[in-house]
């Protein structure tokens, strides 16, 4: 099932359904100015790309990844889809899901301005999850088979994510050893650009789709229709959505670039080149296996792989702690408040 662009506007005159929009949009936005720039820090952070031209690369690449994955595979798009049950009164379906697309904002909006990188993707699902709850009063509101997804996804990206920085690196180093240092840094140089722009566009693919799934599920709720399990994404909406993540990426992002790339782990640069190439490689796995990830937990454990190959003292480690200690809080945090903003809205609508 799918939707025209000219049935969606005439759908805008329910003011209810056209805030659920609004706020998807504006999580699409933040997830670009918070996420996105996770994918161009270590080139940034390396000086091998300015923040500006970084910026505008990101913002590019975001736009062509939502678009040209998503013409080719929807899968993690349908995960998210059917991860929660937002069945029952529709009205009250749609209430729960601006409830939740409120709590992410906020979460992620939080998360940005202590320059904490956390994971947008995993926010997403926290919020949906917890307004589902309230929804269905109980765990009814989660379908098991497609949430444990989610924890594979977290698996890949932090095992996964670490372990291919850390040998990647020690790669480059067997190869690159008889290449004098100024050539090796001219080539990385130019080789973190192109590892820029996949990670960019690797994080629209994934991140596009997530959002893209919460914005038809929003449509099908207004129209009543909270059995649909199969869909197609319209091409109005992958642009929409593309355009939109790139305008957020353009506007902000110097924080998490300055977390992630400067004060984590001091970078050479062929380390950022091993750590954009693990990253971008563990977003494809992920991508083609349908499993929703977190972008952001990709990278940044890729970029503590490269710096533990050169010794677990090369990490800032009370950093690192405070990532993690976001990443925990991440999925009791905001899926309680989705869950509190849910029971809220209930009782004044």
């Amino acid at each position: 099932m799918s939707i025209t662009f000219t049935a969606f506007l005439n759908q805008l005159s329910d003011p209810v359904f056209a805030i659920t929009i609004l706020l998807t949009l504006a999580v699409i936005l933040v997830n670009g100015w918070t996420d996105a720039p996770n994918a161009i820090a270590t080139a940034v952070s390396t000086r091998a790309i300015g923040v500006r031209p970084a910026i505008i690369l990101a913002a590019v690449m975001n736009f062509f990844g939502v678009l040209v994955t998503t013409l080719i595979s929807a899968t993690v798009a349908e995960t998210v889809f059917n991860m929660v049950d937002f069945g029952g009164d529709a009205n009250k379906s749609l209430i729960a899901l601006c409830a939740s697309m409120i709590a992410i904002v906020a979460w992620a909006t939080a998360a940005w301005v202590f320059g904490i990188p956390t994971s947008e993707s995993h926010a997403l699902i926290a919020g949906l999850s917890g307004a589902a709850i309230a929804l269905q009063n109980g765990f009814g509101g989660i379908n098991g088979s497609e949430w444990i997804k989610v924890v594979y996804g977290l698996l890949l990206s932090v095992v996964l994510g670490f372990a291919s920085g850390y040998w990647v690196s020690r790669l480059i180093e067997v190869l690159f050893r008889q290449v004098a240092r100024r050539k090796a840094n001219r080539f990385f140089q130019k080789a973190q650009i192109v590892g820029a722009a996949s990670m960019a566009f690797m994080h629209g693919a994934q991140d596009g789709q997530k959002f893209m799934a919460v914005f038809m599920l929003g449509i099908f709720l207004n129209l009543g229709r909270a059995d649909v399990h199969d869909f197609s994404i319209p091409i109005w909406l992958m642009i929409l959505a593309s355009a939109v993540m790139s305008l957020g990426t353009s506007i902000g992002g110097y924080r998490i670039i300055k977390s992630v790339g400067m004060d984590m782990v001091k970078l050479d640069q062929y380390q950022g080149f091993a750590a954009d190439l693990s990253a971008a490689s563990c977003l494809l796995l992920a991508q083609v296996l349908g499993l929703p990830v977190s972008t952001t937990h990709t990278k940044t454990t890729a970029i503590m792989g490269v710096g533990a190959s050169r010794g677990l003292n090369r990490v800032n480690w009370n950093v690192v702690k405070e990532m993690v200690l976001a990443w925990v809080l991440t999925f009791p945090g905001c899926g309680l408040v989705g869950y509190g903003m849910a029971k809220l809205f209930f009782a004044l609508f």
